[in-house]
């Protein structure tokens, strides 16, 4: 079958006009980012809640079931992390952002030379503070994967 270069020509623009075009980040989206990496690593690294509070709306509504609501739970997670877990330390590894929300995917590791766990945290901000987070999480396991050759990260 002979294919005429215009059918491909045609082919090739619709193809083209149909992909999906590449998300380049708003305004609000790139300040979204700023203030959730920047919240992020005073919560997780630095341990300070002072620092960390100023980056919260005037709610904080909180949907990981291992802690407690609102900003007194997020202050005593800090608290808790600074007591139990004083060497830990996260290193981002990919951040998203979308509208009002900011996604991260995170290496944690409770102690230095830990294999750790992989974390996805999920951000909501209302007026450039944030006011709503998810988390879900999955250890690194001990042994290579065994059905895949890719690394969590």
């Amino acid at each position: 079958m002979r294919v005429s270069h215009m059918t491909l020509a045609a082919a090739c623009a619709a193809f083209v006009f149909a992909a999906p075009a590449v998300h380049a980040d708003t305004p609000r989206e790139l300040a979204n980012r700023r203030i959730v990496l920047e919240f992020y690593e005073k919560v997780f690294n630095a341990k300070d809640f002072a620092a960390a509070s100023q980056f919260l709306g005037p709610r904080y509504v909180e949907h990981d079931p291992s802690m407690a609501d609102g900003h007194d739970g997020l202050k005593a997670h800090v608290s808790l992390l600074k007591e139990e877990y004083p060497q830990s330390r996260r290193e981002i590894k990919r951040v998203i952002a979308e509208g009002d929300h900011v996604i991260l995917h995170v290496h944690s590791m409770r102690m230095p030379g830990a294999r750790g766990e992989a974390l996805a945290h999920i951000y909501r901000l209302e007026n450039g503070r944030i006011v709503e987070h998810w988390s879900m999480t999955q250890a690194v396991p001990e042994t290579p994967h065994p059905k895949n050759p890719h690394s969590m990260f």
